[in-house]
């Protein structure tokens, strides 16, 4: 998930002493999701998209000490001046930085140096809200958006290690195998409908939300059904079975062209050994759950399915319309769960957490969107562009990390991510 963008103006981030706890709060969780990693898995690079653990940790405390610290806390001592070219990510303001594709290459700084600067930030963060300064309008949105960014990388570091454990011949677990209770069987598939009209979408203001999400405006949407919960892996194996992955007037001609030069047969990280299919998730190479969503599907594949169902992707406003006043609760990363779960909802369920769910829609921007000004909005105006929008939350999103109006957005070949779809069809 790219890390996004702006905050407009809040005058309801919360107290000093809200924001300050869930600032120690989130970057306490940064460094509990590193722990079970050993120093070497915290330096290493699976691929290009990919980034390593250890700078992820180091990119988020960068963000505060640059953006924060430097600018507003006096007599702040930067903790190492080279660390703003190996730890910068896209800010062209901010001066040169290491390519993303070489960042497996920072052997230095050590893990524990990147914990100790850590540290050496916290406590400046700490000594900024003793001395009043977590007061301040601009500085209370600064920290506002330096959680929600930390978070958006908590993300991303679960992702990244699972891509390199899954790399690795060992299949290394990121934790010992945990019994899932609950529901074991898919719920039945139905059809839920909605009304056509003009209808509203977009943040209407009123808590923190990126740049991206607004302005809020009208849109014109036909009567459509959404399905009531996920696309399974069960149901994607009978693709598979049907030829799927074979039959070239399922795919787009990009798709088509990725699944010939990549040769895909199947999801990311699935295994055929002896006939029978096994994933590789966080607790290593487990047998594929025919009731759980399917996950770490790409654009091209959703689509694909979707055609071979005989229905196709939401748009991402019929997805938001449905959405609306729905909590968005699920089984996200403090679930503890760590995967995919099988719905239990009777109704429309499944729409936050488990796996980010593809829309048909590209990633442009909304009427009368304007890119932010200054460094810090850097990013999401210049990557409205080839990409394709998502909604909903993964079973490693941050817990209220999710809301109805966010957008999410990757190229359609990208499928490292917790990844899928739910079924749309035009209402008759």
């Amino acid at each position: 998930m790219p890390a996004g963008a702006i905050v407009r103006d809040r005058p309801d981030v919360g107290t000093v002493t809200d924001l300050q706890t869930r600032l120690f709060q989130t970057r306490q969780l940064s460094t509990a999701l590193a722990a079970p990693l050993s120093a070497e898995d915290q330096c290493v690079q699976a691929m290009d998209d990919a980034s390593p653990t250890k700078w992820h940790l180091a990119h988020t405390t960068w963000f505060f000490e640059r953006f924060i610290l430097e600018a507003h806390a006096p007599g702040y001592r930067v903790f190492d001046e080279r660390f703003n070219f190996c730890f910068n990510s896209y800010y062209e303001t901010q001066g040169k930085r290491q390519p993303r594709q070489h960042r497996g290459l920072l052997t230095r700084p050590s893990a524990n140096e990147v914990h100790a600067y850590r540290g050496h930030v916290d406590a400046g963060l700490r000594q900024m809200f003793a001395i009043g300064l977590g007061d301040a309008p601009e500085i209370a949105r600064l920290v506002e958006i330096g959680i929600n960014h930390e978070q958006q990388h908590q993300e991303l570091l679960m992702t990244d290690i699972l891509s390199l454990f899954a790399l690795n011949p060992l299949r290394p677990a990121y934790r010992a195998r945990v019994e899932q209770r609950g529901a074991r069987d898919a719920v039945p598939l139905k059809w839920i409908s909605f009304e056509g009209g003009i209808r509203e979408i977009g943040d209407e203001g009123r808590g923190f939300s990126w740049d991206n999400e607004g302005p809020r405006h009208e849109v014109l949407v036909r009567p459509f059904k959404l399905a009531n919960r996920l696309v399974t892996n069960g149901e994607w194996r009978a693709f598979i079975n049907d030829g799927g992955y074979r039959e070239a007037t399922l795919w787009l001609a990009d798709g088509w062209a990725t699944v010939k030069r990549e040769s895909w047969d199947a999801p990311l990280y699935w295994e055929e050994h002896d006939g029978q299919w096994l994933q590789m998730g966080f607790e290593g190479l487990q047998p594929v759950d025919d009731a759980a969503p399917v996950c770490h599907v790409s654009y091209f594949e959703a689509d694909a399915y979707a055609r071979w169902a005989g229905k196709r992707l939401p748009t991402e406003a019929e997805w938001e319309i449905a959405a609306q006043g729905v909590s968005p609760v699920g089984n996200t990363l403090g679930s503890g769960a760590l995967q995919p779960l099988p719905s239990r909802s009777q109704g429309l369920g499944q729409m936050f957490g488990d796996v980010w769910q593809w829309t048909q829609s590209s990633y442009s921007p909304y009427p009368g969107y304007r890119p932010p000004e200054g460094a810090i909005g850097e990013y999401n105006g210049k990557f409205m562009v080839s990409q394709q929008v998502l909604r909903g939350a993964s079973c490693v999103t941050p817990d209220n990390h999710s809301r109805s109006t966010y957008r999410n957005f990757f190229y359609p070949w990208q499928r490292w991510q917790f990844l899928g779809l739910r079924l749309a069809e035009d209402a008759r």
